[in-house]
């Protein structure tokens, strides 16, 4: 993360939503867009009280990050003008981690949704090994 463009980090500061790159348990690739913010060199992701799962059971992400961690974590700008194109995205694995008060902090600026309803958790936190990053050369 510290060899992230200037631009690069600005769009992961803009953007609200991030793509999240993840194998299931056959082992097909899956996307599914997440909330997410920056704290320090992680990306963090909580989960949420919106309807996920049946009573008494893990979320599906959760039982698909334990089984495969690695992931690719998305975030991306298009623009009917191409020239505002771009995206970064950050390769590693996700660990599962109980809520932090960092972490909810960051969340918190960024969603104000979770200040009236903190999540409960827990938390998905991702430390890039490898970030890739592209814009339009306009």
């Amino acid at each position: 993360m510290h060899d992230l463009p200037d631009w690069a980090a600005v769009l992961l500061e803009e953007m609200k939503v991030a793509h999240l790159g993840l194998l299931d348990d056959a082992g097909h690739p899956r996307v599914q867009p997440i909330t997410f913010a920056r704290v320090e060199d992680l990306i963090v992701s909580a989960v949420d009280d919106k309807p996920k799962r049946r009573p008494g059971e893990l979320p599906v992400r959760l039982r698909r990050l334990r089984r495969h961690p690695r992931v690719a974590l998305t975030v991306d700008r298009y623009d009917d003008d191409w020239t505002h194109l771009a995206w970064v995205q950050l390769l590693g694995d996700v660990t599962i981690a109980p809520i932090d008060a960092p972490a909810l902090e960051a969340l918190q600026r960024r969603y104000p949704v979770y200040l009236e309803r903190p999540p409960n958790g827990p938390l998905l936190k991702l430390r890039p090994e490898r970030v890739l990053s592209w814009r339009s050369a306009g």
